[in-house]
């Protein structure tokens, strides 16, 4: 249906994908952790729209060109890179705060929205993401198909929702269990400063992959 060859065991084999430890995972695991349930789900919904972009990316044929083009795919790992080792940083140099007894509802916005971006820009300057929908999917798409966009997009679509679903999963539990031990500044300033070494070391493992 839809040019869909083995519907049940793609998702199957998606959701054992999914399971596996990645950067994304790693990123998730430390936004939760250092910063609270809420900035764990809006990092999901970040990393979740960028892999919207890859699966759109590849279905209108653009993630070819990473695929084919050495300097393309190294530019665009290199920024992904770069711009993990800057979070990592930052995590790194910030101070921790005191409790703040008002909290300006504009500013708690805007650190919600750079949590979103951050998570959207780390899985969108992952060029090993946009290689994983070109190679992983079509295996599933009756070559009758190849040249149709829907049946990649369903499948895309639907790798997509159950890997958010977990990651929903993963975000709740880990500042849950978080949230136990942070009970001080001092905490939770340990918690930060590993979240920046994550980010660092992701950044650095992402600079010295290949295709």
């Amino acid at each position: 249906m839809f040019g869909i060859l083995n519907f049940g065991t793609f998702i199957l084999a998606g959701i054992l994908l999914n399971l596996t430890p990645g950067a994304d995972t790693m990123y998730i695991l430390g936004r939760s952790i250092s910063q609270g349930k809420k900035s764990g789900i809006v990092s999901v919904l970040g990393i979740t729209s960028g892999a919207l972009l890859h699966c759109l990316f590849a279905a209108l044929g653009l993630s070819i060109l990473l695929a084919k083009s050495a300097i393309a795919f190294n530019a665009v790992k290199y920024a992904g890179a770069a711009y993990l080792v800057y979070l990592g940083i930052r995590s790194l140099v910030s101070k921790s705060s005191q409790v703040a007894t008002i909290i300006e509802e504009n500013k708690v916005k805007q650190n919600y929205l750079k949590v979103y971006l951050s998570g959207t820009m780390t899985n969108l300057l992952n060029p090993k993401v946009a290689l994983f929908f070109l190679a992983f999917i079509p295996q599933f798409i009756d070559p009758k198909y190849a040249t149709s966009a829907l049946p990649f997009l369903i499948l895309g679509l639907t790798f997509i929702t159950t890997g958010t679903i977990w990651c929903l999963l993963l975000a709740l539990f880990s500042a849950k269990m978080a949230s136990k031990i942070k009970g001080n500044n001092k905490v939770k300033l340990w918690l930060d400063k590993s979240s920046g070494v994550l980010f660092i070391f992701l950044g650095i493992q992402l600079a010295l992959s290949k295709k």
